[in-house]
């Protein structure tokens, strides 16, 4: 007798082995009709997985990450198999699901363009409709290897060879098309009603240099038009909202042949980088944090001893000075603890938090190099934490309160997600007992929802991260929260306790925005490169009529500068229409125009993002109202429209 433990507690019990799909349909018929793929003991397997002992069991739809997968996954062989029809000639590479969707690289002697999507859709269209019922079957190694030698898919070919001798090669095939691929899959095409190719891109053959140039075709897929038509809308959205088109139309950032990967702020850019900085030392300064600033550059030795030299050398920038090895900082750290040690602790000096906004560079590939989102330098707002074992918990609190103030201040929903001991790991049980415990007592204390990610800490410590959601629905991963018992130990850092001895500190590594350009990427694309007032890199424009009302105009700009507000002064022979247009295009808070009649008077006419045409008002009354709504860093909510040009 088998005993199969459903997602809902509920069992099943079974005389004979079942497979994923029969199981499904004995719980019920409507379940095993959106079924994807199944779960088995916490392992995502296919629908035709034969389930021959007790297990958990959860059946995957497209709700789930798995299904999700393995419905887009079947989308990728559709696709694949479409061009095949299209262009026999075609060699194929890989073509996994991934977060939004799913890609295929291909390798084509006469190259396919975004035109030639329109086409392949439609021939997926006939795939799906033919209903193409999809079985698994396996190879041995060698026959496998003969096998696509004949059918001229080299790519395949070299995927097998690098597989063990005794490996068994599994093969998915729908009608005449038939993929090397471990699965899972779905039972038919059929189900594949909802799709659409985004977009082509080229992608070096296993992500290296020295390879071949692929082609890359992206898409996506929904089992429902309504949920696919979200998507595009959302897409479509986000393309708006591209941090690099709006980083350029409103004078933020550049990037440069001459440093990929590095970017260059300009004045605005600047300010708006150094405005959150500002308020990220005011946050510090409040929550009983130093700053501390490490060099950009630290001797071999020491990434020895942190183990990034025999674990990461490949992303880190090295060099020779006076015959000896050193790299530009990955991670701030080792640098970190450098201070630390600078003199005797005691455990009257614990917690002590130091921060540091220091600039570390990584070597990412050229390839995944993305604007701010993916550079190869940026400024990590790390602070690291030495603390006694007793004191995890509240720590861990204030570092979750100070990244949700950030994050509320910014309006990001987020969710959180804890992450537990991994196999790999260093460190004894009762350490990481402790410190996972520490943790979930400190998420429990604040009554903050989480997730558990079993076996996803790092090797050196559990962690805590924070995904926050921008204002169309994307996540991002930010703030970070990750205990470290290992630096501690490599380091050799000790404290004088209560008790005269010698103890070991934890350390906390912690992050709130990240990486700051990363962050200011996000932010570009939250507001759609419209900023509170507070962040605005030009809070006011001074709009004069004409150029008869110049003093006057530059007297109220003179006013505005004295009062600390960041103001800018049309001086264009423009019509006022056009100049108004403009600066809504550069997302200005605020618009100030003066004419005959505000001269006069000695007033300003008000035009906001926020509400249009507030009116005339006087100067003074004006400073104070946006004073404190700066002061208050109010997210007053665009309501006006943008006009019609």
């Amino acid at each position: 007798m088998m005993i199969i433990t459903l997602k809902d507690g509920s069992k099943k019990e079974y005389a004979e082995a079942k497979s994923v799909i029969d199981i499904a349909a004995d719980i019920s018929e409507g379940l095993a009709r959106v079924a994807c793929a199944g779960e088995v003991d916490g392992e995502v397997v296919d629908l035709r997985h034969v389930v021959d002992k007790d297990c958990e069991l959860s059946i995957l739809t497209f709700e789930d990450e798995g299904g999700k997968g393995a419905f887009r996954h079947t989308t990728s062989h559709i696709m694949a198999q479409a061009i095949k029809r299209l262009y026999p000639d075609v060699k194929l590479a890989i073509g996994p699901s991934i977060a939004d969707g799913f890609y295929y690289d291909i390798d084509s002697e006469n190259p396919i363009t975004t035109e030639d999507l329109a086409k392949i859709e439609a021939e997926m269209k006939k795939v799906v409709k033919e209903a193409l019922p999809i079985t698994r079957f396996t190879k041995s190694r060698e026959e496998a290897i003969a096998f696509f030698k004949e059918k001229n898919e080299p790519y395949k070919v070299e995927l097998i060879e690098d597989l063990p001798e005794d490996a068994e090669i599994s093969f998915y095939q729908q009608g005449e098309f038939v993929d090397l691929c471990a699965g899972p899959h779905l039972m038919t095409t059929k189900p594949v009603k909802a799709f659409k190719l985004t977009s082509i891109a080229g992608a070096y053959w296993r992500g290296s240099e020295k390879n071949k140039m692929l082609t890359r075709i992206y898409g996506t897929s929904f089992t429902k038009k309504a949920d696919l038509e979200e998507y595009i809308t959302r897409m479509e959205e986000a393309k708006k909202r591209d941090h690099r088109k709006l980083g350029k139309e409103l004078g933020l950032f550049m990037m440069s042949d001459e440093g990929p990967g590095f970017p260059f702020f300009l004045p605005k850019g600047m300010v708006l980088k150094n405005t959150l900085l500002d308020y990220w030392r005011e946050i510090h300064q409040k929550a009983g944090y130093v700053e501390i600033s490490t060099p950009i550059m630290l001797a071999r030795h020491l990434w020895e001893t942190s183990g990034h030299w025999d674990h990461y050398k490949e992303n880190m920038y090295t060099t020779v000075i006076d015959d000896q090895d050193f790299a530009i900082k990955p991670m701030n750290c080792p640098g970190g603890i450098l201070v630390y040690q600078s003199e005797p602790r005691s455990y009257r000096d614990l917690p002590l938090r130091m921060g540091e906004l220091g600039l570390v560079h990584r070597h990412e590939k050229s390839g995944q190099l993305h604007g701010l989102m993916r550079v190869r330098c940026f400024t990590q707002d790390d602070a690291h934490i030495f603390m006694m074992p007793e004191q995890i918990r509240e720590e861990i609190k204030g570092v979750a309160k100070l990244i949700d103030e950030v994050y509320q201040l910014f309006g990001f929903k987020y969710h959180v997600e804890l992450s537990t001991r991994p196999e790999d790991s260093m460190g004894s049980d009762e350490d990481w007992e402790m410190a996972t415990d520490a943790l979930r007592g400190a998420l429990d204390d604040l009554g903050l929802n989480y997730v558990v990610n079993e076996g996803d800490g790092a090797f050196y410590g559990p962690k805590i991260d924070f995904h926050l959601e921008d204002s169309i629905g994307r996540t991002w991963q930010c703030g970070t929260i990750q205990l470290d018992f290992q630096l501690p130990l490599r380091f050799n850092c000790e404290y004088i306790g209560a008790d005269g001895e010698k103890h070991r500190p934890i350390m906390i590594h912690r992050v709130a925005f990240g990486s700051i350009e990363r962050f200011i990427g996000i932010l570009i694309e939250h507001f759609a490169g419209a900023f509170p007032t507070w962040l605005a890199p030009v809070q006011v424009k001074v709009l004069p009529i004409s150029d008869k009302y110049m003093d006057y105009a530059n007297k109220v700009l003179d006013e505005l500068k004295e009062a600390g507000i960041r103001v800018e002064i049309d001086t264009r022979a423009e019509k006022i229409g056009y100049k108004i247009r403009e600066a809504r295009l550069q997302k200005i808070p605020y618009m100030l125009v003066v004419g005959a009649k505000e001269e006069e008077e000695g007033k300003v006419s008000v035009r906001s993002r926020f509400l249009g045409d507030e009116g005339a008002k006087d100067l003074g009354e004006f400073i104070t109202s946006i004073k404190a709504e700066i002061k208050s860093r109010e997210n007053r909510k665009v309501e006006v429209q943008e006009e019609q040009k």
